[in-house]
């Protein structure tokens, strides 16, 4: 009776091989000897996918060249291949598969994992109904959370919905990409503009959210407004109050007409304090880390972007130090918190400020069974790494453990207290506000004392009695509105999780809010780099704009709102979901797909025949995409850039090129104008011969050849 574990990748394959007692490394596999596990079991593994949805060409080598004519592609059956550099492995699997009376699916718990799984054992063609297949559904890669999950292997069947879910999404965005993509593209070419240009199911309205944020700024028109403030002195220290209820004038003939019916006027005169209020308050701790809140935090406070934070998790999964990173709960269960009560003081010592850590009984706000549905928080696991694992980390990993692990820490320590003094001042008949905080115990927050914060403290008011008689500076301030702020990777990342909150329709807001959004927390990390990739979106400073090919997808598929419309995604996570609860089939939502490829197709051509404000920015486009070809400008000649060498244009003679790269030496800006200007660069270090022996040498043109010059 042979026992097969099928695990997503070599790295994991290897975590749990050090769980068990003993085991013999083969090649694409491991053989297994432990007391937890049956006679003749082995572990073997993916590389990830090893089985992919085939390209159209697979289907009829007529798709291979894109032409309208051939849309839409709507295969009659799904092929999946084996890409040729995963074959070897893929053998070692099958013929593991095709021997084993057990199999125990081991890939990541999730969506995705079951996905990987079961495409592989559908594609080793055996018959899996004649097989026991049990599932492996842990948090974490240490030692006893594997070994406790082998205990109570589930059955593998029940998450057999999970895997058609997942492959629906998969075959839904390959119809929408392999369609959309080609349609967009050649109608964009025949209005004359170069490229490719990707549709993505998430990815497009993605990509709008940015655009429409930056068309937001750019046509953003500040309007003056004016507010009136008091400065108020007492006891020899001035504070500002703001009128209440608060608000702002649009010119300044309206804030005299108010001022005159309230009986006040600009400049010092008599007041009085109408009102002082106390209260103590408590300030909770934050929640606890999902993948896009950490994302979220890391990037605010790092700038590291979304792929580099899910990159670092991962590395810290697998080092044992974290728990599951594609988690959207930010809750524990009470098993969670019991071992890190339990451990809190090794936790503690990686924390350089001492802190009292009482709270250890568990609270709502961060322990909530219920809310756990398939994975838990990020939080440490119960291997502390010491000061010298951590100091072998990368920076970012560094970064993300200690802002998880102060996280998890505060949840045990004691809310930030603080007294909030609010203060009302009379002049005349108007009244103006002013508040004030005064730490009393700073708890959870010792925690965080060297870390910037997003916080800004109001002041500290002086002591004031009701009743009591002041001068008071009445100020006429005049201001502007500020546009927009631009995405950040971080914001953005918030912005795809909460996208219903923009919509009108209730409903969709509902969809929106119990499938957290567009994207998934394991698919927004790589959507965002697909369209950095793909040359779309583009980084200034952590903010992101789009491009201008990023403005004319935008511009073109504007004129198909259900291909930007966060709505239209809510509703396609709804219907995917209800694939997993078996409340509809994948047969039922790929016939819903086909039909709204077929009315883009029917469509998109009539949009965008004469469309002026397409072709106003392809216009728009192709002189940037001129200007940016512009290299270098001099007396003598225009040097374009090209992907792998320059294009010399002499104001008099032919054109000739230059190479980017001579003998292994990259030659930049100074060196390319010096050959132009004077023919010749001065000594450059740097070269390598072809045996790799670095030299210095000029270089030499010499009409429209280079050559080095040793003298």
């Amino acid at each position: 009776m042979t026992t097969v574990i099928l695990a997503e990748k070599p790295s994991q394959a290897r975590s749990y091989v050090e769980a068990f007692q003993r085991s013999t490394k083969k090649q694409g596999y491991y053989i297994i000897n432990d007391s937890l596990l049956p006679p003749d079991t082995v572990i073997t593994f993916g590389f990830g996918h090893l089985v992919e949805l085939a390209a159209p060409e697979a289907y009829d080598a007529k798709y291979k060249h894109w032409s309208l004519s051939n849309l839409p592609i709507f295969p009659a059956h799904y092929q999946f291949i084996v890409p040729t550099d995963k074959k070897a492995q893929f053998k070692i699997v099958k013929e593991w598969l095709s021997k084993a009376d057990t199999i125990v699916i081991a890939t990541d718990s999730d969506r995705e994992g079951e996905n990987i799984a079961w495409s592989i054992m559908n594609q080793a063609k055996i018959n899996l109904k004649q097989k026991t297949i049990k599932r492996l559904w842990i948090n974490s890669l240490e030692k006893d959370a594997i070994r406790s999950g082998f205990k109570a292997l589930k059955d593998g069947w029940a998450f057999y919905p999970k895997y058609q879910e997942a492959q629906t999404r998969q075959i839904s965005d390959w119809l929408i990409g392999m369609n959309g993509s080609p349609l967009y593209t050649l109608l964009l070419r025949q209005n004359g503009v170069r490229g490719v240009y990707s549709i993505g199911r998430v990815q497009t309205p993605t990509l709008y959210m940015v655009y429409q944020r930056d068309q937001a700024i750019k046509n953003f028109k500040p309007e003056p407004y004016f507010e009136l403030n008091a400065e108020i002195l007492a006891n020899q220290q001035k504070f500002v109050a703001k009128l209440d209820p608060y608000q702002r004038f649009k010119d300044e003939a309206g804030l005299i007409t108010f001022m005159q019916a309230k009986h006040v006027q600009k400049g010092s005169q008599d007041g009085l304090i109408k009102d002082v209020q106390k209260q103590a308050k408590k300030s909770a701790s934050p929640r606890l880390f999902s993948l896009s809140a950490l994302q979220t935090m890391i990037n605010r406070r790092y700038h590291a972007s979304a792929a580099d934070v899910l990159k670092a998790v991962q590395a810290l999964y697998e080092a044992k130090y974290l728990s599951y990173p594609r988690t959207d709960s930010q809750y524990i269960t009470d098993q969670e918190f019991t071992y890190l009560r339990q451990n809190l003081t090794r936790y503690q010592k990686l924390v350089s400020k001492e802190i009292a850590l009482p709270q250890i009984e568990p609270q709502s706000r961060y322990v909530n069974g219920k809310k756990v549905q398939e994975h838990h928080a990020i939080i440490m696991t119960k291997t502390v790494p010491s000061q010298e694992q951590l100091a072998k980390l990368s920076k970012l990993e560094q970064q993300v453990y200690d802002l998880v692990l102060r996280t998890t820490l505060a949840m045990f320590a004691d809310p930030y207290e603080y007294e909030e003094t609010t203060v009302i001042a009379q002049v005349g008949n108007a009244n103006f506000k002013a508040t004030g905080k005064v730490p009393t115990k700073q708890g959870w927050k010792i925690l965080f004392d060297n870390q910037k914060t997003d916080e800004q403290e109001p002041d500290t008011l002086p002591p004031v009695q009701k009743g009591e008689q002041v001068q008071i500076n009445l100020q006429t301030l005049q201001k502007k509105t500020t546009p927009p702020v631009p995405f950040t990777e971080g914001t953005l990342i918030t912005a795809m999780k909460t996208a219903g909150r923009s919509l009108d329709d209730e409903a969709s807001v509902a969809i929106l809010k119990d499938v957290e959004g567009i994207g998934t927390e394991a698919t927004r990390a790589n959507i965002l780099e697909v369209l950095k990739n793909r040359g779309y979106l583009v980084t200034e400073k952590n903010k992101l704009h789009v491009s201008e090919a990023g403005i004319t997808l935008c511009k073109a598929v504007e004129l198909e709102p259900l291909l930007t419309s966060p709505e239209m995604t809510a509703k396609w996570e709804q219907a995917l979901q209800q694939i997993s609860t078996e409340e509809r089939t994948p047969d039922n939502f790929l016939s819903q797909i086909k039909k709204f490829v077929a009315k883009l197709i029917a469509d998109v051509p009539t949009q965008l025949t004469g469309n002026a404000a397409i072709k106003q920015q392809i216009d728009h486009q192709q002189q940037a995409q001129k200007a940016a070809e512009v290299f270098l400008e001099t007396p003598q000649a225009t040097v374009l850039n090209k992907q792998k060498f320059y294009i010399v244009k002499p104001k008099q003679g032919e054109d000739f090129t230059l190479p980017k790269k001579w003998s292994s030496k990259t030659l930049g800006k100074t060196a390319i104008k010096a050959l132009i200007t004077k023919g010749e660069t001065s000594k450059l270090k740097g070269f390598k011969s072809k045996k790799g022996k670095s030299f210095d040498a000029k270089l030499k043109l010499d009409g429209h050849k280079l050559s080095f010059d040793f003298d």
